[in-house]
C-alpha cells in the first residue's frame, strides 16, 4: 500500500444550478455502480490497482474512474494527470468517516465502500451487492448537440437531496515515467477523469431535467450522489 499521508482539507463548494420541471417518460435508466480509484504515477503500490480498474471499465454495470491526486508529486515525478480536487475529494471521504489519513491506491465503491489497496475480490464483491440492490432512482441521460439532457425521479422519497455531478474522462492513455518510485515504468492508465463538477442539488420532490454543456468527444457520466460525499444513488453515462 502507498504511503499514508495525514490530511485536512476545506469543504467543496457548488453552485445551485438545477431546474426542476415535470418529466416525460423516462427511459430505462438502470444505474451502474461507480467504482473511484484515486492513484498517483509517482506510488509503486498504485499499477497493480490501475491495471484492476482497467479490468473494472469493462464490465457493463461498472462505472469506473481513475482520480489522480498530487500528494505524490513530490518525490520526483509529477503525474500529469493530477489535480488538487482529486485530492480534495479523498479528503472528503475520509472526513466522512472520520478519518484524518488517505491512501494510494483506494478504491471507493458507490460512495461508501472503502478499500485499500487493489482487493479486486473485496471491489467485486462490494459491485455484486450494490447490483442487487434497487436503486432508489431513475435516471436517464441524452445528448443535444455539445449538451447533456439530464432527467431524474425519485422511485421513493430521498431522505436527502443529492449532488447532480458532471464527470468527464478519458478512456485509456499510455505513460512512459522516467523518475519516482515508479521510474523506468510504462504505465497504461484508464477512465482518466478530467473535469468533475457540480451541477447542483436535487430534492427528489418533483422530476429532474437538467441541461447542461458536454462540448467534446470525451465520454460523460452523471453521478447523484448524497453530501458527505456519501452514497451513489444512481450513476449513468454517455460514451
Amino acid at each position: 500500500m502507498g504511503t499514508t499521508h495525514s490530511r485536512t482539507g476545506l469543504a467543496c463548494g457548488f453552485a445551485l444550478a438545477a431546474s426542476m420541471a415535470a418529466s416525460a417518460a423516462l427511459a430505462d435508466g438502470s444505474s451502474k455502480v461507480v467504482v473511484e480509484l484515486f492513484t498517483s504515477q509517482g506510488c509503486s503500490s498504485c499499477p497493480p490497482a490501475d491495471a484492476f480498474l482497467g479490468e473494472l471499465a469493462r464490465q457493463p454495470n461498472v462505472i469506473a474512474l481513475a482520480l489522480h491526486v498530487d500528494y505524490w508529486d513530490y518525490i520526483g515525478w509529477a503525474d500529469r494527470f493530477a489535480s488538487p480536487q482529486f485530492t480534495e475529494r479523498q479528503k472528503a471521504y475520509a472526513r466522512a468517516e472520520g478519518h484524518r489519513t488517505i491512501y494510494t491506491p483506494q478504491m471507493i465503491v458507490n460512495g461508501v465502500e472503502r478499500i485499500e489497496g487493489a482487493n479486486s475480490q473485496q471491489v467485486q464483491a462490494d459491485i455484486s451487492r450494490h447490483l442487487a440492490q434497487l436503486a432508489p432512482v431513475d435516471l436517464d441521460l441524452s445528448r443535444e448537440g455539445d449538451q447533456v439532457v439530464i432527467r431524474a425521479r425519485a422511485l421513493a422519497g430521498l431522505t436527502a437531496p443529492l449532488k447532480v455531478q458532471l464527470v468527464r474522462y478519458r478512456p485509456f492513455e499510455t505513460v512512459s515515467i522516467d523518475y519516482g518510485e515508479n521510474a523506468g515504468r510504462v504505465v497504461d492508465y484508464h477512465n482518466i477523469v478530467t473535469e468533475w463538477s457540480v451541477l447542483g442539488l436535487w430534492t427528489g420532490e418533483t422530476a429532474l431535467e437538467l441541461t447542461a454543456p458536454a462540448p467534446g468527444s470525451e465520454p460523460l457520466v452523471v453521478i447523484l450522489q448524497g453530501e458527505g460525499p456519501g452514497a451513489v444513488a444512481a450513476a449513468a453515462e454517455l460514451k
